[in-house]
């Protein structure tokens, strides 16, 4: 497997990161998950300016979105892949024991590689720690992920594919690695960014391409919707037949089959939306 380390295509076996790299040793670092089509990257500029905004969220300077777009062309060039998974690390590189930053630039990581595609429906979990809102970390897609490890291993240990996450004022705010939407009503809703949750790009396009709208939510909403979906690069979307072990017969429900409908055919029409 070959990967764009630094500037330079290497194989993946003998690609180096120092011991010393600052996303090792303290995590800091911010990275994009995007999914593959038949060798392409879906939403990549999208991605890209989100991978600047975390960025400079945590202090650090930017990549060139020129260098990046090489990159992932270069990766993908090299490994053809029918539907995967690309992904783009960019961390505080070089730096000393701690939490300070040291002067030798950051490390810009980018690999692929292939994947199934998820099944329409799974089971999610509520779990008992929830997100701070107004941490430093809110809203940025954060290396910071030892939480979301945490997290999801719980949820797996129930069977589960999926952890989902109150914030600190007990609102619903995310999944570990996704947006939620629920149904109420007939009516699409997904908690606004002010929750905390992350600004998901899956998310973003179902909001532009539907009649959902940002609506803040207690956590009880997900005893009372009549649907639940999860949205992410990966899952695009995928609908929740349990939650806690409650059933949502049917799943996918009228709403979320008609999201699910949209959102395959406006992304195939436009890969870069």
């Amino acid at each position: 497997m070959t990967v764009w380390l630094n500037g330079t295509l290497v194989d993946g076996d003998s690609a180096r990161v120092s011991v010393f790299d600052h996303g090792l040793t303290v995590g800091d670092g911010v990275f994009e998950t995007l999914k593959v089509v038949h060798g392409r990257p879906f939403a990549l500029t999208r991605h890209l300016d989100r991978l600047a905004s975390s960025a400079r969220g945590l202090g650090l300077p930017a990549p060139d979105p020129d260098e990046v777009r090489a990159a992932c062309a270069a990766v993908l060039d090299a490994h053809p892949i029918p539907l995967g998974r690309l992904r783009i690390t960019l961390t505080g590189g070089l730096s000393p024991l701690g939490s300070d930053r040291g002067a030798a630039g950051t490390t810009l990581l980018v690999a692929a590689g292939a994947i199934e595609r998820r099944p329409d429906t799974t089971a999610a979990v509520t779990v008992p720690w929830t997100r701070n809102e107004r941490g430093a970390l809110a809203g940025l897609k954060s290396t910071s992920y030892a939480e979301n490890v945490v997290a999801l291993a719980r949820a797996k240990e129930r069977g589960a594919t999926e952890a989902l996450l109150a914030n600190t004022t007990g609102a619903l705010c995310e999944g570990t690695a996704s947006n939620v939407f629920v149904v109420l009503d007939g009516e699409l809703h997904t908690p606004p960014l002010a929750s905390g949750c992350l600004a998901g790009i899956t998310r973003a396009l179902v909001l532009a391409w539907t009649d959902a709208r940002e609506t803040d939510l207690t956590m009880d909403v997900l005893d009372r919707a009549d649907e639940i979906f999860l949205t992410s690069s990966l899952r695009d979307i995928q609908a929740l037949r349990t939650v806690d072990g409650r059933q949502l017969p049917g799943a996918p429900g009228p709403v979320t089959t008609g999201a699910m409908r949209v959102f395959a055919e406006r992304s195939a029409a436009d890969m870069d939306p």
